[in-house]
C-alpha cells in the first residue's frame, strides 16, 4: 500500500511539488518505512529519499520504487537469516549435574581402574656386580579408593577436574633375568595420594562438539612394593630403587593417558554424524549451531534439530523463533525443543510422500457399521447407486497440506488438512474417480511424564468437511461429517489415547537414562526438566 501511494504522489503535475507537497509525501515515506519494519534500513531509505528530493526536485518514480523494493528484500534476507540460525533444541548442564555426578565418580573411578588392562614393563636395575633385567607383567589393580572428585565449570573454557587422595593396590607377576640365572614370581604394590588435575575444554567444530585437554598435571604419594617368591627376600633390598622407579613411572603416564583418552572421544565425536537417519522416510540434522556456552553456573548446547526428506531434502516455508531455555538449579539437565523441530519433521514427511495411504474394505474391521461400498454409501450419497450399484471402493488418504503443531501454554495443537479420494473398484481392478473430500480438523492434548514414561491426551476441537470435487454430482456432506466425528471420537481417538495412557519409555544413550523428570509445555517449545541416572553399577549406593 505505501508503495502505490507513494507513487501516486509523485506522479502527479510538478507544480504541486512545493515544500507542502514535500511534507506530504515523506509522511507517506515514513509509512513507508516503517513496513520495512527494521529502524536501520528506514532511516537509510528517508537519508537516500531526502538526497533524492534535494538534488532534483522532479524525483525520478522508478528510482524511489526500486530502493522501497530493495529495502524490503534486504529486511526478508535479514529476517530469514536471522531466523535460521535460531537453534531449535537446547539442553543447558547445571551445576547441580557436576555436584551430583562428583558424588557419583568414585564408583565409577573404581570400576574403570579396576577394568584397566595395565601393559607388561620390561626393564633392567644395575644391582653393583651386574644388570638385572626384569619383567613385571600380569598387572591388575585390586583395590581403588579415592575422595569424592571436585568437578566444576570454567567459564568461557569448560571442565575442571581434580581427583584427590586416589589410592590403589596392585598385584603380579615378576620375572629376572641375571646373565644365565632366571627366576620368577609374586608382587604386591601400594600407592598413596595420586593427585590429578586436567581442565577440559569444549567447543564447535564444524558443527561437531569439540572436546580437548587444555592442562593437566599429577602427584604421587607414597609406593610401596613387596616381592614375594623366588629370591624375593634378594630384591626386596632394592625396595627403595623399585617404589621411585613405579613412582616416577605413575607420574609420567597419568597425564599421556588422560590426554590419550581425550583424544579418542574427540574422534569419536567427529567421527559421529551429525545427520542422523531417523526411517526410510527422513533424518535429523543435529549440529551445533554456535559454540556450546560455559558459565560458571552451567553449560548450554544449542542445536539445529531439523528435519529433511531423504528424497528431497529442502527448508520449509517457515524458520525457527528464538526462545529462552529457563535455567533449574533442582536438575542436573534442562532439555527444549522448538515446535519448529515437530513441523520440519511433518514437513519432511510429506515431502517425503509418507503422508498418505489407500483404505480398502478388506482393512476395515468385519464388526463396522459402514463398509466401503456404494450400497452403504448409497445412503449418503443417493446418485452411487444408481451410477455405480454394488460396487467396491477405494480411499486415497493424503495429506493436503503439512500438519501443523503450535505448542500453548500446557497445550499442544494440532491443525491437520487431509484429502480422501474415493474410488469406485470395477471388475478387473480398474479404478472410476467418484469425489474428493476435502477434511479440516484441529485437536488439542496433554503430555507430561509419569513414572519415566511419556503420556499424553488428546481430543477433537473441530472437524470440517467440504467436497473438492465430484464426477457424480453434487451432494451434502453433513450427514458423512457426523458419522466422521462419531468415529474420530468412539473409535480412532480412545485407541489413540489409551497408546499414550501405556505412555512411551524415555530413552536411554549408552546406559545412561533420565529420573526424576518433569515436561512442561510453554509458548512455543516443550521443556523437560530431568536428572541423569548412570549405567546400573555406576550409581553411588
Amino acid at each position: 500500500m505505501c508503495l502505490q501511494k507513494l507513487q501516486r504522489q509523485l506522479s502527479e503535475p510538478n507544480k504541486r511539488r512545493g515544500r507542502s507537497y514535500r511534507r506530504t509525501a515523506e509522511k507517506q515515506q515514513c509509512v513507508c518505512y516503517e513496513e520495512v519494519n527494521t529502524p536501520s534500513a528506514a532511516v537509510h531509505l528517508k537519508h537516500h529519499l531526502r538526497k533524492h528530493w534535494n538534488r532534483n526536485s522532479s524525483v525520478n518514480q522508478q528510482s524511489v520504487l526500486e530502493v522501497c523494493r530493495m529495502q524490503r528484500l534486504m529486511f526478508l534476507l535479514m529476517l530469514t537469516q536471522s531466523c535460521a540460525d535460531n537453534p531449535a533444541f537446547k539442553a543447558l548442564l547445571s551445576e547441580k549435574a557436576l555436584t551430583d555426578l562428583s558424588q557419583m565418580m568414585p564408583v565409577w573411578i573404581q570400576s574403570k581402574m579396576k577394568s584397566t588392562a595395565i601393559p607388561d614393563i620390561h626393564d633392567q636395575v644395575d644391582i653393583g656386580i651386574g644388570w638385572v633385567n626384569y619383567v613385571l607383567s600380569h598387572m591388575r589393580v585390586v583395590q581403588c579408593e579415592t575422595a569424592e572428585p571436585s568437578l566444576v565449570f570454567v567459564e568461557g573454557t569448560g571442565l575442571y577436574l581434580e581427583v584427590r587422595e586416589l589410592s590403589l593396590a596392585v598385584s603380579g607377576r615378576w620375572r629376572t633375568k641375571f646373565g644365565i640365572i632366571t627366576d620368577s614370581g609374586s608382587f604386591d604394590v601400594e600407592v598413596y595420594n595420586i593427585y590429578i588435575r586436567v581442565v577440559l575444554g569444549v567447543g564447535d567444530k564444524d558443527g561437531h562438539l569439540s572436546i580437548s585437554s587444555e592442562s593437566c598435571s599429577n602427584d604421587v604419594g607414597n609406593v610401596y612394593i613387596q616381592f614375594h617368591g623366588g629370591t624375593s627376600f634378594f630384591y626386596q633390598l632394592f625396595e627403595d630403587y623399585f617404589s621411585g622407579k613405579a613412582s616416577d613411572m605413575i607420574r609420567q603416564k597419568i597425564c599421556p593417558a588422560i590426554q590419550q583418552a581425550v583424544t579418542n572421544m574427540e574422534t569419536i565425536l567427529q567421527e559421529r554424524t551429525v545427520n542422523i537417519p531417523v526411517d526410510k522416510y527422513v533424518y535429523l540434522s543435529a549440529p551445533l549451531t554456535s559454540a556450546p556456552a560455559v558459565t560458571d553456573q552451567s553449560c548450554r548446547l544449542e542445536v539445529k534439530a531439523e528435519f529433511y526428506s531423504r528424497r528431497s531434502p529442502s527448508e520449509p516455508p517457515f524458520s525457527a523463533r528464538a526462545f529462552d531455555l529457563q535455567y533449574s538449579d533442582k536438575h542436573m539437565l534442562t532439555l527444549a525443543a522448538s515446535q519448529f523441530t515437530v513441523n520440519s519433521a511433518a514437513f519432511a514427511y510429506l515431502r517425503s510422500g509418507a503422508l498418505q495411504t489407500n483404505i480398502t474394505d478388506d482393512m476395515i474391521p468385519k464388526g463396522s457399521p459402514l463398509h466401503l461400498n456404494t450400497s452403504q454409501f448409497g445412503v449418503f450419497i443417493p446418485q452411487l447407486r444408481t451410477l455405480y450399484p454394488d460396487m467396491k471402493m477405494q480411499v486415497l488418504l493424503y495429506a493436503s497440506d503439512m500438519p501443523l503443531f503450535s505448542f500453548t501454554s500446557g497445550l499442544m495443537n494440532i491443525h491437520v488438512k487431509m484429502a480422501a479420494k474415493f474410488s469406485a473398484v470395477k471388475a478387473d481392478d480398474a479404478l472410476v474417480p467418484l469425489f474428493t473430500l476435502n477434511v479440516d480438523s484441529r485437536f488439542s492434548g496433554i503430555a507430561q511424564i509419569s513414572n519415566q514414561k511419556l503420556t499424553g491426551a488428546f481430543k477433537v476441537n473441530n472437524i470440517t468437511l467440504t467436497v473438492g470435487s465430484s464426477e457424480i454430482g453434487d451432494f451434502k456432506t453433513d450427514t458423512i461429517r457426523q458419522v466422521l466425528v462419531i468415529a474420530v471420537n468412539t473409535i480412532i481417538l480412545p485407541k489413540l489415547n489409551a497408546r499414550l495412557r501405556s505412555g512411551f519409555l524415555l530413552p536411554t544413550l549408552q546406559g545412561f537414562s533420565l529420573s526424576n523428570s518433569q515436561l512442561l509445555i510453554k509458548n512455543g517449545f516443550v521443556v523437560i526438566f530431568t536428572d541423569i541416572r548412570l549405567p546400573d553399577g555406576l550409581n553411588a549406593p
